[in-house]
């Protein structure tokens, strides 16, 4: 007999989806035309909105080849993976150090049916995926605390994802909550969309009037709160292309930010 199929792994590809409108941004396939729409929809009212996804995923590859290079992290716990592209957290992690593991955590369904291209693990290394809930952290913890070991640092990676938490209390709570489970010496490396710039604002109230999941844009203060208690790595919590760029680049700032913070 046939088991019956869970309703959170049946894909649904007549309402848009943020992932997959991010992967369509960032030039993959694994989109559907109510995505494109959306995402033509959205970058015809915020043009810089392309900019934003390239540059946020640049910020992801320095981010953790800063933490694995420069710091000797060898463990990351990568919460809202979205759909895989290229220079996903374990490739570049494992292309500093191959023995590092990664554990990704998401729950939807896209991400589910490509688990098996995010398991793509070094020899040496490990990569395993969790499905489970942000707004569930106690059961992200459980699995991920079965294969990553929390007496040792750990880099907590919060990519674009706090802003699907509608309460700013709670996604404070939340993301507070996965760093005091980390042990001294953890890394917290997170960006989001900010709400200063009017057209953004607007594109992206359209988008959450599609029936979609909502994002919420909010302040660079807002986002800063995300980081109470821990040590802010230099620059701060910036635009993210003014996030340690490349040497001789000429780097201009756009409306996502993002920093790191060192749990003391």
């Amino acid at each position: 007999m046939n088991s019956p199929v869970n309703p959170r792994h049946q894909i649904d590809s007549t309402v848009p989806h943020s992932a997959r409108i991010w992967n369509y941004w960032l030039g993959g396939k694994d989109n559907y035309p109510v995505d494109q729409e959306a995402g033509d929809a959205y970058r015809a009212i915020a043009p810089n909105i392309e900019t934003m996804a390239l540059e946020s995923r640049q910020f992801l590859i320095r981010a953790v080849t800063w933490a694995a290079s420069v710091k000797g992290v060898r463990q990351f716990l990568d919460i809202g993976t979205g759909l895989p592209t290229e220079d996903n957290t374990h490739q570049v992690a494992q292309r500093v150090a191959p023995t590092s593991r990664i554990v990704y955590v998401d729950n939807d369904p896209l991400v589910l049916s490509h688990a098996a291209a995010l398991l793509k693990s070094t020899p040496e290394g490990l990569t395993d995926y969790i499905e489970a809930d942000l707004h569930e952290p106690e059961q992200i913890l459980e699995g991920a605390g079965k294969i990553l070991d929390f007496n040792r640092p750990v880099a907590l990676m919060l990519m674009g994802i706090l802003g699907h938490i509608r309460d700013f209390e709670e996604a404070q709570k939340i993301a507070h909550r996965l760093q005091k489970a980390l042990p001294p010496g953890s890394y917290f490396v997170h960006y989001d969309g900010i709400d200063t710039d009017a057209e953004l604002r607007k594109a992206q109230q359209g988008y959450n009037n599609t029936g979609a999941v909502p994002y919420v844009l909010r302040s660079p203060g807002q986002l800063a709160a995300y980081y109470k208690g821990l040590e802010l790595i230099g620059p701060g919590i910036v635009s993210c292309p003014l996030w340690r760029p490349e040497p001789g680049t000429t780097p201009q700032p756009t409306d996502v930010y993002g920093g790191i913070g060192r749990k003391l």
